[in-house]
């Protein structure tokens, strides 16, 4: 397993105390999409980390920037260099728990919401982000869509281009975890 991954796990489980059920991935793909009149801009990676405590409902994600992949490479190195500022804030984190919990051992889908920080740009903000959990033959799929205002985490655009970057910009999350042995 990913070092980056395991010391990420002991950060956000070290109170953890028992024999809870630790699910995870490496493979999480996020995209974001930004709408404008005047330009469209996506981008996406596959390289999510998420862990999952099945005990304590505690969810922790996290996303090196400089893996999103853009169709453009100038998009690609101004998002790192100009808005994002990669080199300085290198990941993006969300750590909450479920504000409901789950039967994890039970094939079912439910309609979830976490609690928890989302760090972006070096800004944490408490957020309630929405997602949906589908237990398919004990394995979890998770999904979620939610927006991030670029002026809540002091992402600073440029007046030349403010017309085409959009205000909020939509970030898909999908994860299919194994267990964690």
């Amino acid at each position: 397993m990913n070092r980056k991954l395991v010391l990420f796990l002991a950060v956000i489980f070290s109170s953890y105390v028992g024999f809870a059920q630790l699910y995870s991935t490496s493979t999480a793909k996020v995209s974001f999409f930004s709408k404008t009149p005047i330009e469209d801009i996506n981008a996406e990676t596959n390289t999510g980390l998420m862990v999952v405590n099945t005990q304590t409902q505690a969810i922790a994600f996290s996303i090196t920037n400089t893996s999103f992949e853009f169709p453009n490479k100038l998009m690609q190195e101004h998002f790192n260099e100009k808005y994002m500022e990669s080199e300085k804030f290198p990941k993006s984190t969300f750590a909450g728990k479920l504000s409901e919990p789950i039967d994890w051992t039970k094939d079912a889908e439910h309609t979830v919401n976490v609690v928890g920080k989302l760090n972006v740009h070096g800004v944490e903000k408490e957020r309630t982000i929405q997602g949906v959990i589908k237990i398919v033959n004990g394995v979890p799929h998770i999904t979620s869509t939610f927006k991030v205002k670029n002026v809540d985490h002091n992402i600073q655009i440029p007046t030349i281009v403010v017309s085409k970057i959009a205000e909020e910009i939509e970030v898909k999350v999908a994860a299919t975890l194994a267990p964690k042995k």
